[in-house]
C-alpha cells in the first residue's frame, strides 16, 4: 500500500512527501498562492503524460529504436464553467528511425498508461477524520 504525509510549508502551498521523495504544490497568485510550484490539479494532469511517456520510452527501448528526437507534447482544454479538464491530448513525435509498422503500435503503447486506465475505472476516494492524540 502507498502512503504519503502531506504537510502544510506555508501561504496554501501542500505538499506529500513519500518515500524519500517530496512533491510540492501551491496555488497561483491570482487564486492567492505564492506560485511556487504547480498546482495539484496540474500535477494529475502531468502523472498522465509522463506515465504514457513511460510507456513510450519503453516501447522505443525494447525495439533498439534511439529515442534522442522522440518528442511528446500533451495539450490539456478545461472547462471554464466546471474547471475539469474534458479533453487531454498527448501529440507523439516519434524519432525519424521508427518503422512505419509500430506507429499504430506506439500510439497503443501509450493507451497503456496506468494513469489513464485508472481513469477507466477510477478508485473510491473515502475521507476519514481521525483524533489526534
Amino acid at each position: 500500500m502507498l502512503e504519503m504525509d502531506l504537510s502544510f510549508p506555508g501561504g496554501i502551498r501542500v505538499d506529500a512527501e513519500f518515500n524519500g521523495f517530496t512533491i510540492s504544490t501551491d496555488q497561483p497568485k491570482d487564486e492567492g498562492g505564492e506560485g511556487t510550484a504547480p498546482e495539484p490539479y496540474d500535477l494529475f494532469v502531468a502523472s498522465l503524460g509522463t506515465c504514457a511517456g513511460v510507456y513510450i520510452l519503453s516501447f522505443c527501448q525494447e525495439r533498439g529504436i534511439p529515442t534522442q528526437d522522440l518528442k511528446v507534447r500533451l495539450t490539456a482544454a478545461k472547462n471554464e464553467k466546471t474547471k475539469l479538464y474534458e479533453e487531454i491530448t498527448l501529440f507523439i513525435t516519434p524519432p525519424p528511425e521508427l518503422p512505419e509498422k509500430y506507429v499504430r503500435a506506439i500510439q497503443k503503447a501509450a493507451g497503456l498508461c496506468t494513469v489513464k486506465r485508472s481513469l477507466s475505472a477510477p478508485p473510491e476516494v473515502k475521507t476519514v477524520v481521525e483524533q489526534s492524540n
